[in-house]
């Protein structure tokens, strides 16, 4: 699977977890250590520890194995080497600590949003329409 794609579909499974602030840094041009870095912060052991083992338990079963893990132990930042894409599972304290954004502060960010959100922003925007036709036709 191309690393882009790869790093998409990482995104997404985040949220199969409740995962949030998630961001997908493009380091091509800067690094040759790896083509991006997808973070994203959980609350609690229980949540990161979920969210790492739904990414390794879903790209298994697409035949996408992960090449090295750090901090499962622990549980305050997960790292998932997928050689060309690096995922990052932080505790909030820690993601603000280590800051990756800002020290890979020449990297393109993407931030990804909860589909599931999107979903309800659009729901509550279709029933203000409903609410302001009905209000103009009384």
């Amino acid at each position: 699977m191309e690393s882009s794609l790869l790093a998409n579909r990482i995104s997404q499974l985040i949220f199969n977890k409740k995962g949030y602030d998630v961001k997908i840094l493009n380091l091509k041009e800067l690094t040759s250590i790896t083509d991006y870095f997808v973070i994203c912060t959980g609350d609690s052991d229980t949540q990161i520890k979920a969210i790492a083992d739904e990414i390794d338990k879903k790209l298994r079963d697409e035949n996408i194995k992960v090449w090295h893990i750090e901090g499962y132990e622990s549980l305050n930042w997960v790292l998932l080497d997928y050689v060309d894409v690096v995922v990052h599972i932080f505790k909030k304290e820690t993601r603000e600590f280590y800051n990756l954004e800002k020290l890979w502060g020449d990297a393109p960010i993407i931030e990804v949003i909860d589909p599931l959100l999107l979903e309800t922003k659009s729901s509550l925007q279709e029933v203000k329409k409903i609410r302001k036709r009905s209000v103009k036709s009384k």
